[in-house]
């Protein structure tokens, strides 16, 4: 079986409406609650390049202390979405764009931020994905990601491996629809490896069902 970025598109296409369910489980609040908090802070008074913004959910947060937002992400159907809300237009802009291969127009940013895209990048990509993201980032930028933890009863069950070491789970929508949707559990040891290269000063926060990994962009010497 072979994923493709075409793949995730569609299904997140698909899922547009629904996608801030994910958002309403009982268990999650106290969670959900701490990184409202938490993330923010994190950027605060930065010029941030957000990734994969979607529905434009953790924009809204983001906006309550960042400088200055481009969200981006590859779907119109969610981005019209995050248009719906009530952002604040003078400091958020919301644009399509392939994360793989970000444009130079986008400018230089102190910040970025990731929310639920990691796990979602397939492990031979990774390097692209990273490449992509520190040509616009200046030296010591801070970057941000978010993302689930695997949590027996909460988390949807991994139904697929491949080769590769990607994992995927198998996830139905309101039309009917069943969707393999790649969807990876990365390590604190597999995310220090992963950003070796790129960054520094790195700490990871583990809540009870999200993981969240900061680091400096480091330049190359």
């Amino acid at each position: 079986m072979q994923h493709t970025d075409a793949d995730l598109r569609r299904y997140y296409a698909a899922r547009a409406r629904e996608y801030e369910r994910i958002y309403a489980k009982p268990e999650r609040q106290a969670d959900l609650r701490q990184l409202e908090t938490l993330l923010p802070h994190t950027l605060a008074g930065r010029n941030i390049l957000e990734l994969a913004c979607g529905t434009g959910y953790w924009t809204q947060f983001l906006a309550q202390t960042a400088k200055n937002i481009v969200a981006l992400d590859a779907n119109p159907e969610t981005l019209q979405l995050a248009a719906e809300k009530r952002l604040p237009a003078e400091r958020v802009r919301l644009r399509a764009a392939d994360i793989y291969a970000l444009p130079d127009d986008l400018g230089v940013f102190d910040g970025a931020f990731a929310g639920f895209w990691w796990s979602h990048v397939p492990v031979l990509d990774q390097v692209r994905f990273l490449e992509s993201l520190h040509r616009r980032l200046l030296p010591g930028a801070r970057a941000v990601f978010l993302d689930n933890l695997y949590v027996e009863g909460s988390s949807t069950p991994i139904a697929h491996q491949d080769e590769a070491g990607n994992t995927y789970q198998r996830r139905r929508l309101d039309d009917g629809s069943e969707h393999l949707v790649l969807k990876n559990f990365p390590t604190e040891a597999g995310l220090r490896a992963a950003t070796a290269a790129f960054g520094r000063n790195m700490q990871f926060f583990r809540l009870e069902f999200y993981w969240v990994f900061v680091y400096e962009h480091a330049v190359a010497t």
